[in-house]
Order: structure tokens, then sequence, then C-alpha cells
């Protein structure tokens, strides 16, 4: 914020402010702010501000306190943040109380964001190991032929027959889904049976009546759809995927991202604290298990081992647990109102 005057906290978050950070680590910075009296009575109401690589972002009161009342992981922490980190705090934060909005929200908000992180994972996981060829496969790779007592691909047919495919033709078989009748006619008028290298499906041709076909070929078309589906993806995440963090994934060995866990079970533990104690620990007291998931000191499996033990207990816990469903709105509203009131007097 570059007006000052209407800041209620300023705070180091984060990874600094949860001691999980390392000497290269950025300082974010974190705060909430009152709009301009005037600014909110008219069309310009302003709920976030942040900088240009998001590492600086500022919450309108109004909506820090939308976000607090869904017990959004990031508010709470913010408001939970420790003393250390805190740069500048109004006392009017002082009427913003994190036992009046911790519920049993918490449960879906910190486990269920953390349960949708390990399916992350699991996603890079499977990239890693199953990395996709840069070529794309063809249509006709997925094409196989009736052969004497079996099938072989198409590739395989047409050389062990000295066949062109542009010298081919498909028609289709009525009742046999994705099943063709092949012919075979040099320099004569079928179509082939691509239209080339980039085709998405085979092509038909017409035959004359009293053509013979010389084989029977079925194109595994699902199975190039699932392809193509799989080949898109991967290559949109080798395009999208942070460089250094994908290198510091593989420096380690165990092919998952360490940092993407450690913060899974970060969400995870704070979960069961919410539950337990009813408060939200922003500086980690398992701060050494934490960075040994960050190091890969972990095998992937036995984390989500784990990851299944935790979230059967968490579930557990909330539901044992004493805490309201939700915060109670009404009070929220009312909160609001008074901050306004005081801080516009």
């Amino acid at each position: 914020m570059n007006e000052p005057q209407h800041l209620l906290l300023k705070a180091i978050s984060g990874s600094r402010s949860q001691q999980l950070h390392a000497a290269t680590s950025d300082t974010d910075l974190k705060g909430i702010y009152v709009l301009p009296q005037q600014e909110l009575y008219g069309f310009t109401y302003t709920p976030q501000v942040y900088n240009a690589t998001n590492d600086e972002v500022y919450f309108e009161i109004g909506r820090f306190l939308e976000l607090l009342q869904k017990n959004n992981p990031n508010i709470l922490e913010l408001l939970g943040t420790p003393d250390s980190c805190v740069l500048f705090r109004h006392p009017l934060m002082e009427l913003i109380k994190p036992a009046d909005f911790l519920s049993k929200l918490c449960k879906d908000t910190f486990a269920g964001y953390a349960a949708s992180q390990i399916k992350k994972a699991k996603g890079l996981n499977k990239m890693i190991n199953r990395p996709v060829e840069k070529a794309r496969k063809s249509v006709s790779e997925f094409c196989y032929v009736i052969d004497e007592n079996g099938s072989i691909p198409l590739a395989a047919w047409l050389e062990k027959y000295h066949f062109r495919q542009e010298d081919c033709g498909l028609t289709s078989v009525p009742h046999f889904r994705d099943v063709y009748l092949i012919y075979h006619q040099p320099g004569g008028t079928l179509k082939g049976i691509v239209s080339g290298e980039d085709a998405n499906d085979v092509r038909l041709s017409s035959v004359p009546k009293d053509g013979s076909p010389v084989a029977v070929m079925q194109f595994n078309k699902d199975g190039y759809s699932v392809y193509c589906r799989e080949y898109k993806e991967y290559q949109e995440w080798v395009d999208n995927r942070n460089d250094v963090r994908f290198q510091n994934t593989l420096s380690h060995g165990k092919n998952y991202d360490a940092k993407n866990m450690m913060h899974t079970f970060r969400l995870l533990n704070m979960a069961e604290e919410i539950a337990v104690h009813k408060k939200v620990v922003v500086e980690r007291p398992d701060r050494d298990f934490l960075l040994k998931i960050k190091a890969g000191g972990f095998e992937y499996n036995d984390l989500l081992e784990m990851v299944d033990e935790k979230l059967d207990r968490i579930e557990q816990l909330y539901e044992q647990s004493d805490l309201p469903e939700m915060p109670d709105e009404a009070k929220t509203n009312e909160l609001l109102i008074t901050i306004r009131t005081k801080f516009y007097q």
C-alpha cells in the first residue's frame, strides 16, 4: 500500500513467518487496509491490491472478513502472524479474535486443500515417471491388421506386402465399430488410409462394387484419444513448469515436488491443531519434519501412506470437535460495521 494511513496490518508472510524459509527465499508481505470512505460509497470498491510479482498483497477489510468467514487458510494465517513478523498493526485489529472464526470449515479448507495438493503431486509423479516422447504418434500407429492367425501393426503389414498406404483405401464395416476393410489399387482412385502424418482419423474411400478387400483393419480410436489427451497435458506441463523447481525435484531423486509435499503436510498438521487446540499455529513447531520432506528425506509412497493416516485422523477429530459448523455471519457483519465506523471516525 502506498497510503499507510489506510493500513490496519502489514506483515511478513509465507515461508519466513512459518520459519520454513531458505536463505534465498523471497520475502512475501501481506496486509489489510480500509478503503477511503468516498471510494467505499462509490463505484470504485477495490477488494484487493498487489504488486507485479504478487509477493506483496493487501486485502480490504471487507474482503478480509469475507474470506475469514470462509476459514480461508491464508487469511487465518495472516491473522495469526507471529509478533516478530508484524511490521504494523492498528489497534482496531484487537477486535478481530481468531477464536471467533475457527470452525469445522477448517477441515475442508486446510485438509481438503491439502488433499487436492496430493492429487497434484500424484500428477507430477506421473509426468516424471511416464514421460511422453516429444514426437507425437500418428493415427497409423494405433491401427492393426488381421494377418494369418493374428494381427500385426499397420506399418508392419504394409512393409510385409510391399504396399504403400497411399495406394490403399478403407471402407467401414457395418455393426463393427472402428473396423475397416482394406482395398489395394496402385495408381488408382483410392484416398489412402490416412491423409497424412498430422491426420486425427483414418480416411474412407469409394471403391468399385466388384473390388475385393485384401485385409481387415481395426483402428484403436479410444486408445488414440487417450494418448492425444495425455500428450497434450504432458506438453503443456513441460511448457509451463518452473524449471528451477523441477530440477530441484529431480535432484533429490524421489520424483515428487518436495516443496509442494512439505506444504501439504503443514496444512494437514494445522488442520489437526485447530481441531485439538483451537488455534492457528503459523510458526511451525514441526519445522524439522517439514524441512526433511522438503529435502527429499522420505519415499513418495511412504508420504502417501502418512497422508491417508492423517486424513482419517482429521476426519475423526472434527467429528468429535465442539467447534461450530461455521463462523457466526451476523457477528462478522457487526464486526465489519464497527471497524469501519471507528476507523472513519
